[in-house]
């Protein structure tokens, strides 16, 4: 058996329990770990409120572990799994939940774990910093461009912001006034989220902005828009893909590939990128852990952490 974080229907924080399951077996292409750290997402909470995921299919089999992102190590592979082994540290994306203390990983979308990458700063690379990446690559801006992001304060806002300056481009991040410090340690120029933002950030990059990276959605997404001359380079994570072509935009273009795992891993470990773990909470006090997400107060990455 295996302690796990679940929900037991669509709903709000009253479908939520930790629950004993029953330890995962894995299938071909999976890898069963012993999980040591589950990155939180405001997907998650989204999941758990009827979200779908584009391009999901059939109906969902509850209760459903929360989680997406986890590191651990290898404690079983596959049939067709190679390069993997008992004793391998490993992060990648939760093909059966994070939220737990064991689950199964998709070969595909499965890295090494390097020494000098702690499995809680790994934990948070599967979802949010290759969110980050893969839609800064989609973006495909020539160095010295501008790019604004909108939820810059979170987990992928913040990583895009670090990714933005590796790959030579200026960044605007718009945040709470309650970020600006940490928007702008991160090398960006802050504009303060909230009504009339879109105007404060004409004022701060009179000169223009390029592209925007909308993680927010709804109305911040609308306004964003209006910034931009060329609306092809408006991509979203924080809207659903319908919402975003309306206006012109796309919705980011997931890689999943375990190439961009080990290339973030690489950020991480040269200095490059700080995944910014704030908060980590361990399994008994997951729900602590996602209030903290689902909340919007969050700054940087959260992480539930688990005793080996």
């Amino acid at each position: 058996m295996a302690k796990a974080y679940v929900f037991t229907r669509y709903g709000g924080p009253e479908t939520e329990a930790l629950v004993d399951i029953d330890r995962p077996r894995p299938g071909p292409g999976q890898i069963l770990v012993a999980v040591r750290a589950a990155g939180v997402n405001p997907v998650d909470w989204k999941l758990r409120d009827g979200f779908r995921r584009p391009g999901d299919t059939g109906e969902p089999v509850f209760p459903i572990v929360f989680g997406s992102e986890a590191s651990g190590v290898v404690e079983e592979v596959g049939e067709g799994v190679t390069g993997f082994a008992p004793g391998d540290e490993v992060f990648g994306n939760a093909a059966a939940g994070g939220y737990t203390q064991h689950t199964l990983l998709s070969a595909a979308v499965t890295a090494h774990k390097p020494a000098a990458l702690s499995f809680t700063d790994a934990a948070t690379l599967p979802v949010a910093a290759a969110t980050a990446y893969d839609g800064l690559r989609q973006l495909a801006l020539p160095a010295g461009a501008t790019v604004l992001v909108t939820g810059a304060g979170g987990g992928v806002g913040s990583a895009a912001l670090q990714i933005a300056r590796a790959f030579g481009l200026r960044a605007v991040g718009v945040a709470s006034a309650g970020k600006k410090d940490f928007v702008e340690s991160l090398g960006a120029v802050h504009v303060a989220s909230g009504p009339g933002w879109a105007e404060r950030a004409r004022t701060a990059v009179p000169d223009g902005i390029d592209a925007v990276y909308d993680l927010i959605g709804g109305e911040v997404l609308k306004d964003a828009a209006g910034l931009l001359a060329d609306r092809r380079k408006l991509i979203t994570a924080g809207a659903p893909p319908q919402e975003v072509e309306a206006l012109g935009g796309e919705w980011v273009r997931r890689a999943r590939t375990a190439a961009v795992l080990d290339e973030l891993a690489g950020l991480v470990v040269r200095g490059t990128l700080d995944p910014h773990v704030t908060l980590t909470f361990p399994l008994e006090r997951a729900e602590e852990a996602l209030r903290a997400v689902e909340d919007g107060h969050a700054r940087g990455k959260v992480v539930i952490e688990v005793a080996a």
